[in-house]
């Protein structure tokens, strides 16, 4: 049954969604279109470039991405009370990098005296702008509907390019954060598109390493105190880091990408190259079996709903919100 967007988005059970949307048409999101012969991968950059560009205006972070040839897969993290602590000025900048805004608040910028009603108006204006620029359902709306106009100007077409709303699906504990990461980064190796991580094009994983990569290079070039202080994570996706740390997903950047290898050497069978007998750090730490693990990487999709965590946390979220029982429980 389809839920109300709503129900599926609670900030108050946590901060972390996978988001999908899916091509309608027959010819591709990006890839080649065996029909008309089309090489559309660079929708691809489109896509990503405006990912990033919206991460940067609204107060949500990108964990993960994939994009695919007839849709894509985002893990994000909503930063409500990053939008909260904004000046006023602050929303209204944010806001005006993607609409034209409004006539009162250019009166008001002009530094035109305003009256008791239109200053009460301005208020109201902020605030409905600030709860937009920690929504999800904003966010993309701003991007599905550019890719779209651009898409349709290119294909010289109009009509509907999405299949339909977007999907959500609410990660309520670090598990399904780490398995959905995973999952998302994993999307070209298990769709056999990909031999390795390094070659999984326009994937959050793919760029994590090549960043990694041309860091340590660079390290090289420079001495110990200058290498420790140098930036080893993409700037546009949310930082990996020790639980210690704020606003970073609780785990070692080493680690994932260890976990990631280690996972798509099991789930791709025609992977070649040596498998660890040892199982990755974050596995022990967090307690999770091998057989789990990859059980759920492969098929965390027809797994879980609307929402994604252990049974305990499943039946918790779904008591809070007077359901008897959520998809991936039992």
């Amino acid at each position: 049954m389809t839920r109300a967007r709503k129900a599926l988005i609670d900030l108050s059970s946590t901060s972390y969604y996978h988001l999908i949307a899916r091509c309608v048409r027959r010819a591709f999101l990006c890839g080649d279109d065996k029909y008309t012969g089309k090489n559309f991968d660079h929708r691809r950059t489109w896509l990503i470039e405006r990912v990033k560009l919206l991460s940067r205006i609204f107060a949500i972070d990108i964990a993960a991405y994939a994009v695919m040839s007839n849709h894509y897969h985002l893990v994000v993290k909503v930063n409500r009370q990053q939008a909260l602590s904004w000046s006023d000025n602050e929303v209204i900048s944010r806001w005006y990098k993607l609409y034209k805004g409004s006539p009162i608040i250019d009166k008001q910028r002009n530094g035109n005296t305003l009256s008791e009603a239109e200053q009460l108006l301005v208020s109201e204006l902020i605030e409905k702008w600030r709860a937009r620029l920690y929504d999800i359902s904003w966010f993309m709306k701003n991007l599905n509907e550019y890719i779209a106009k651009e898409a349709n100007k290119e294909d010289n077409c109009t009509g509907k390019y999405w299949e339909g709303r977007y999907k959500s699906q609410a990660l309520l504990d670090e598990t399904a954060l780490l398995s959905c990461m995973a999952y998302v980064d994993l999307n070209p190796i298990r769709a056999n598109k990909a031999n390795n991580l390094e070659d999984s094009d326009f994937t959050s994983i793919q760029e994590r390493i090549q960043h990694f990569k041309n860091t340590k290079s660079n390290a090289k070039k420079s001495n110990l105190n200058e290498a420790k202080s140098q930036v080893k994570q993409p700037k546009s996706l949310k930082p990996f880091g020790a639980r210690e740390h704020a606003n970073t997903i609780p785990f070692s950047l080493i680690d994932y990408l260890e976990l990631v290898d280690w996972t798509g050497r099991h789930v791709h069978s025609n992977k070649r190259g040596y498998i660890p007998k040892s199982m990755p750090n974050i596995l022990v730490s967090l307690k999770i079996k091998e057989v789990t693990w990859l059980d759920r990487i492969q098929n965390f999709g027809r797994h879980y709903g609307n929402f994604a965590g252990s049974q305990t946390v499943l039946r918790t979220h779904a008591a809070k919100n007077d359901v008897n029982w959520y998809k991936g429980v039992g």
